[in-house]
């Protein structure tokens, strides 16, 4: 959707006389149907100013095209702003603009993230290089007439109010790769913004550019089908066994009639591979040129997933970045807005009231705004109360919105060395669930360790790493973590401390969150179940807590609300034990199952570590 259309005479007289923002305004309420914010309209205020004289002052054509607050389609993003037009080569180019009114910057050790004053507060956010770029390169990947007309496509930031000082947080080392590919211009580069917009769109006729623009369709290119295949050809990762290629190619088959309505719902538990096939749906879609996206409520699974895919092309991380989202961003768009869309971890999708979630229904925004939806779930992972993820809700929704819904199940066990029997026993003497291996499973195919201590545990975590497998120390809620703002942004402060052992270890750091399955300086810290679930390690060592304890008199196991720490993961439920108990079951049923070669536990409530040696008898 084009908020605001014009040549580039038109928009400099609206410029000169003060009528830019009017204009943008009333178009803005007219095609969103709601009116913009007053910082939005300060930004229009403001930045259209400066790119009057840049444009003046840069002799472009006059009927150069110009977009203001450029809807993306298929996205809640918006472009600053687009001039279109032709170099002198005759080529037909367009350039997005970032524009940003930032006056001062923090640098981040993060891939192209810094931190800036935002909406009142200081936020991370992308750094300006990388949203232009990520933008143009979704354009050129996803818009048919672009890549079909072989219209080309440049970036650039341009930070108006910013006025550079050294050495310059903004153009740090890390950021150079992202500003190469997306110029920076500050308050003091008007000039160089000025030739660099002449450059390739200074000879104008491009009006009938943004007409094919707006209304090209949103389906893959060539270059991206040809770019996120070779990611999956030889990547072991993800080949698929057995049933996973029965449910793969059930999903391909239903989802590429997009002529019905569909939601097609595949449930298994840990280690079925869920993922692998949720991933090659990903792959196989974009093959057969639809508009799909992947979505997976948690942000440390989808980085996982991405840094898998791309761990022999890192240098197109980012390219292949743009097809996975979270899950928040779908309440405000239009029904049917994409063909497929492809959600993992369904289990963890959100209803109101939830962080940064302004919506009602996650699972209804996404069968709204898809064409066919495939959700990836287990009933028995849901760890919060705002986790309303679950078949029962999938089915409730897809019936209000006439979607024809197909359920697949997935039993085989491709995790924890195929010892089924080891995640069976788990669900049993957790009291999760009633299964056949009550007393115990073949040891030889899975190591399970109880130990005395949470020292021995973290030892032989250690002793595994140096040997070169993928290990991992993870805990439950049950200790407070330090807020970053108290001085704890790597994992300074050793929260996890229990001192009748005297061990202290700090939770993962904030900044390698998202990264700290696959980081180096991972084996040091302690994980927790909102930074591994959905992946895989060779092996974890499990500290349980407090929050989970054994009641040997009625034989129950049961949560205390005060020793578990998660607020969010316990709100509302002070008074609600039974509900809490099966929340917290199913956190350390995930901690314990993210092994594929063994998992070392230590119990600190002594009645707990009793009742699961009794539980544990080696066949």
């Amino acid at each position: 959707m084009i908020i605001y259309s014009s040549n580039a005479l038109a928009f400099r007289e609206s410029v000169d006389n003060n009528q830019i923002t009017v204009q943008i305004e009333e178009a803005y309420i007219k095609g969103m149907g709601k009116k913009p914010n007053k910082g939005e309209v300060r930004a229009w205020n403001n930045s259209m100013q400066f790119m009057e004289k840049i444009i003046r002052n840069s002799k472009v054509a006059d009927d150069c095209g110009i977009l203001i607050e450029y809807n993306i389609p298929s996205t809640s993003k918006r472009i600053d702003f687009i001039i279109a037009g032709q170099d002198e080569q005759k080529n037909d180019n367009f350039v997005i603009v970032e524009l940003k009114q930032w006056d001062a910057v923090e640098a981040m050790d993060r891939e192209d993230i810094v931190r800036a004053f935002i909406g009142g507060r200081t936020r991370e956010t992308p750094h300006p290089s990388y949203q232009a770029w990520s933008y143009k390169q979704y354009l050129s990947d996803m818009n048919e007439a672009v890549y079909s007309k072989d219209i080309n496509g440049y970036s650039c930031a341009y930070l108006h109010n910013y006025r550079s000082v050294h050495p310059d947080p903004l153009q740090y080392d890390q950021y150079q790769n992202i500003i190469c590919e997306a110029p920076l211009f500050l308050a003091d580069d008007t000039s160089k913004l000025q030739n660099f917009l002449k450059k390739h769109v200074g000879q104008g006729k491009g009006v009938n550019l943004l007409y094919l623009i707006e209304n090209g369709k949103i389906r893959p290119s060539k270059k991206l089908i040809d770019h996120i295949d070779g990611l999956f050809q030889g990547n072991s990762d993800f080949v698929l066994l057995d049933e996973q290629k029965v449910a793969y190619e059930a999903i391909m088959s239903l989802a590429k009639q997009t002529d019905i309505k569909r939601t097609i719902i595949v449930q298994g538990g840990p280690g079925t591979g869920k993922s692998v096939i949720s991933m090659n749906a990903l792959g196989g879609l974009l093959k057969n040129k639809l508009n799909v996206k992947f979505i997976a409520p948690n942000a440390s699974f989808r980085t996982v997933m991405v840094e898998t895919l791309t761990k022999r092309q890192a240098k197109n991380k980012t390219r292949t970045k743009m097809l996975f989202s979270g899950s928040s961003q779908f309440y405000k768009e239009p029904a049917n807005m994409y063909d497929v869309l492809v959600v993992d971890e369904a289990h963890r999708l959100k209803g109101k009231g939830a962080y940064q979630y302004f919506g009602e229904s996650q699972i209804e925004d996404i069968i709204k705004a898809s064409k066919v939806n495939v959700f990836f779930i287990d009933d028995f992972q849901r760890i919060r109360p705002e986790d309303i993820g679950s078949i029962a809700e999938i089915k409730r929704l897809a019936a209000l919105y006439n979607s024809e819904v197909h359920e697949y199940s997935l039993a085989a066990q491709f995790r924890c060395s195929g010892a089924e029997g080891f995640l069976n026993w788990v669900d049993d003497a957790l009291q999760i669930r009633p299964t056949a291996n009550f007393d115990g499973w073949d040891q030889n195919s899975f190591e399970f360790i109880l130990m005395n201590t949470p020292n021995e545990v973290y030892h032989l975590i250690k002793i595994k790493n140096e040997q070169g497998y993928k290990a991992r120390m993870l805990a439950g809620f049950a200790w407070n973590w330090t807020a970053d703002k108290d001085g704890n942004h790597n994992g300074e402060i050793p929260d996890v401390n229990i001192e009748e052992h005297q061990f202290a270890m700090p939770w993962n750091a904030r900044s390698i969150s998202s990264t700290w399955a696959i980081d180096e300086s991972g084996v040091d810290q302690i994980g927790c179940v909102h930074t591994s679930q959905g992946l895989e390690f060779d092996y974890v060592g499990v500290i349980i807590g407090n929050d989970l304890k054994f009641d040997s008199n009625k034989m129950e196991l049961y949560s205390d609300y005060d020793e578990y720490k998660d607020r969010m993961g316990k709100k509302g439920l002070k008074f609600k034990n039974e509900e809490l108990t099966k929340l917290v079951k199913n956190i350390y049923k995930i901690l314990m199952s993210r092994g594929m070669k063994g998992c070392y536990v230590y119990c600190r409530d002594k009645e707990l570590m009793s009742y699961l040696q009794s539980r544990s008898k080696i066949k």
